[in-house]
């Protein structure tokens, strides 16, 4: 459930000291710097809240004192009436606004938006001159595609009215003089106008206390919504208007304490051995991985182990030539035949005579 308004409370003392604070830093300004800023400078409100939405959310706020200052211009646009021109269409629309009692600058009807804005240049334009956009809730779906993503991006899309409303004048002054705020999912502050310089201290603390109860009851989420609130304006400091109770985060602490030291007292009782029942608390011990060695030849020979049959069918297909030259030599040669006949001429010899020369081939003896 989200924070209700009683859980939120402001001190109006404490914000209209901010907002007279704001309001003399304003006035300190020098004429020069005024001149190049607008007459009046808006007020804002910054929000800060505990967690991020999970959704993006738009929050109108409806406002007792009108917000925005007499040179602001707003811009309707409006669907086309049948058998009616663009023209006619705009003078119709014109006429019923004006005997409401609603000041709108300039009416467009949806015909003339398609055929007068078709450049980019004349859609910057048009996001330039005017400061809000309102569009018929019957054509609300089609502007986005004509518009452009520029409108979006500067926060000037138009928002929707009913038109056929019974309530009309009370329905657009609500929403002219009220403003509203966009609470995006991508971080925990937000930012809305709620007045201007021009307006009274009492004005403005009235239109503040009423932006923050519409933005705490309006937010969908749960448990406590606002972590701080600052007012501001576009170039001074922010002043703090509002700071949650931080009791809850000390509750939270101390549970967490103890939570923290059962759970040691538990893994002592454990390490220690008191409690048999419970087991053991394994211990992490790192892996280490084992080192290859590298794989020796051990013959069979040496091993004393025999040979398998698939072995001795593979020593068997060796080739001849290959087993020969792996067999060691062990035998010595024979002598050769020819040695042997010499020795033996040698032995049979008479001792002093010489052996005759061997005559030799391809020569005439003398």
């Amino acid at each position: 459930m989200a924070e209700t308004n009683e859980a939120l409370v402001l001190d109006r003392e404490q914000v209209k000291k901010a907002v007279l604070a704001l309001q003399a830093y304003l006035k300190s300004k020098s004429t020069s710097e005024a001149l190049l800023l607008n007459e009046s400078e808006y007020f804002s409100l910054l929000f800060t809240l505990w967690k991020i939405p999970k959704k993006t959310q738009n929050i109108r706020i409806p406002l007792p004192h009108n917000q925005r200052t007499e040179t602001d211009e707003v811009c309707l646009f409006t669907r086309d009436e049948p058998n009616m021109t663009a023209d006619q269409t705009q003078r119709f629309y014109k006429r019923l606004l004006q005997e409401k009692g609603i000041n709108i600058t300039e009416v467009i009807p949806y015909k003339l938006l398609k055929t007068e804005y078709k450049s980019i240049e004349s859609k910057r334009r048009l996001l330039g001159n005017f400061d809000l956009f309102l569009s018929d809730d019957r054509i609300r779906r089609l502007l986005p595609s004509h518009l452009g993503k520029n409108f979006y991006k500067n926060k000037k899309d138009p928002l929707s009215v009913n038109l056929q409303s019974k309530n009309l004048a009370r329905d657009l002054k609500s929403i002219i003089h009220g403003t509203r705020i966009k609470i995006n999912n991508k971080g925990a502050c937000s930012m809305v106008s709620i007045g201007h310089s021009g307006m009274t201290s009492e004005e403005i603390t009235d239109n503040i206390e009423s932006a923050v109860k519409a933005v705490v009851d309006k937010m969908r989420t749960q448990g406590p919504v606002m972590k701080v609130i600052h007012l501001k304006s576009l170039a001074s400091v922010a002043l703090p208007i509002y700071t949650a109770d931080l009791s809850h985060l000390t509750i939270l602490e101390e549970a967490q304490k103890s939570s923290n030291s059962l759970k040691r007292k538990k893994v002592s009782k454990k390490v220690s051995g008191d409690d048999d029942n419970d087991e053991e608390i394994p211990q992490l011990v790192p892996i280490e991985t084992p080192v290859k060695k590298a794989k020796l030849e051990v013959t069979p020979k040496a091993t004393g182990q025999k040979k398998s049959p698939r072995a001795r069918r593979r020593r068997s297909h060796k080739p001849a030539v290959l087993e020969k030259a792996l067999t060691p030599n062990v035998q010595k040669k024979s002598p050769k035949p020819a040695v042997q006949k010499k020795a033996q001429k040698q032995q049979t010899q008479k001792p002093g005579t010489t052996s005759p020369k061997p005559k030799r081939k391809g020569r005439k003896a003398k």
